[in-house]
């Protein structure tokens, strides 16, 4: 039996109740299962979605008469997360709440790929690769403490180069920083303007993750 399909789809709180009625209107009638992930709606078809808070509630449930209202409410709080973007060809850093980019710095630094080349210049190479690694990370460091110091945080978002990232958090400057909960993961490409804009609205958004029933 193959593996079933799945994609996933960041809606906004506002949309969502829209969404879910169109997802039962295609798949037929909806029940809710208990899930710790989040709301875990399974179709009459089969198909499966769980749809993610974007962030805790934090003792700041949202309202609403059922769980879906309920999530919507959730996600349309106008919390302030910290986005940490970073690849090789570029970096994003930026404060955002309610799907808007509040504050920010985007730049690029490139990091040279790897090379296949032996000997002495493969080992510079690897030099070379690593110091500029070592920029690009203490330099968004430093723009994401800036940016950060005039907001009041309250969770962090990395998205891009997962090692990168993981590095940049780690940074002493962004010491002050390692108390706040780290939200889910962006897979962005070369941060840009728009990938920003793109990132700001997702990272307030209900992640949704569809299951197709297996074949």
């Amino acid at each position: 039996m193959a593996s079933p399909d799945t994609r996933m789809a960041f809606v906004s709180g506002g949309r969502l109740p829209g969404w879910v009625e169109r997802f039962g209107a295609s798949h037929g009638q909806l029940r809710e299962v208990p899930d710790d992930g989040g709301l875990r709606l399974l179709a009459a078809d089969g198909t499966a979605a769980l749809l993610q808070p974007p962030w805790p509630e934090g003792g700041r449930p949202g309202r609403g008469e059922d769980a879906v209202a309920r999530l919507a409410s959730l996600a349309g709080q106008p919390r302030r997360l910290g986005l940490v973007l970073v690849r090789r060809g570029g970096y994003s850093v930026a404060v955002v709440s309610e799907g808007r980019v509040l504050a920010s710095k985007t730049g690029t630094r490139h990091v040279q790929s790897r090379t296949a080349a032996g000997g002495w210049s493969q080992q510079r190479f690897a030099r070379r690769r690593a110091n500029q690694a070592d920029a690009l990370v203490e330099a968004v460091a430093e723009h994401a403490a800036r940016i950060f110091a005039d907001h009041s945080v309250e969770y962090l978002i990395p998205g891009g180069d997962r090692t990168l990232a993981e590095q940049v958090l780690a940074e002493p400057v962004l010491k002050g920083y390692s108390v706040l909960v780290r939200l889910p993961f962006l897979d962005v490409p070369d941060p840009r303007a728009s990938v920003l804009k793109k990132a700001a609205a997702d990272a307030c958004a209900v992640r949704i993750v569809v299951t197709d029933p297996p074949s």
